[in-house]
């Protein structure tokens, strides 16, 4: 499944940041990705997040609201703190903030789009990547909007999409 079409949005903010990241991964082993590193320190979060073997999916969505200029929720690494983020969304559209259950925890990404049985995510963390993946609809938590401090960019939509694509089960 091919999300080129992701590089010509211009909004949400959130959208834009979390796609100049996709192919990032983290490095198994010893040695750690130094810009997953770097996010951290951004953030003030350089003494709690140590090395890229720490679930990072709250990290990478953070780290995408600080470089747009929105706030970031408490002890964002936890990725179910992220259902306090901006505004509830009652329909999943473009740049909202996903939050989903799995054995173990949550995880926590950036809507791209839907196909009937899976939301196509943007999200760190997933194949230990920063990826676009398949999740279960059941499995959502919640679906959590911007606050806009302007206007709510207007191509701020529902994205229908074929359901091709990567399915991950578990996050972690």
């Amino acid at each position: 499944m091919s999300y080129d079409w992701l590089k010509k949005e211009t909004g949400p903010k959130i959208l834009v940041e979390a796609v100049k990241h996709i192919g990032t991964k983290e490095i198994v082993g010893k040695q750690h990705n130094k810009k997953i590193l770097e996010w951290a320190e951004a953030l003030g979060l350089k003494s709690v997040y140590t090395n890229d073997e720490i679930p990072w999916c709250g990290l990478f969505v953070a780290y995408c609201c600080h470089a747009a200029g929105l706030d970031v929720v408490k002890a964002p690494l936890w990725a179910l703190n992220w259902n306090k983020y901006g505004n509830v969304a009652q329909v999943p559209m473009l740049g909202d903030v996903l939050t989903f259950t799995r054995n173990g925890g949550g995880h926590v990404g950036i809507y791209v789009g839907e196909d009937k049985t899976h939301y196509h995510v943007l999200g760190g963390n997933q194949n230990n990547s920063v990826s676009i993946s398949r999740i279960e609809k059941s499995r959502l938590s919640q679906a959590r909007r911007t606050a806009w401090k302007i206007a709510q960019p207007a191509n701020v939509r529902v994205v229908h999409l074929e359901a091709k694509g990567i399915v991950t089960t578990n996050e972690a």
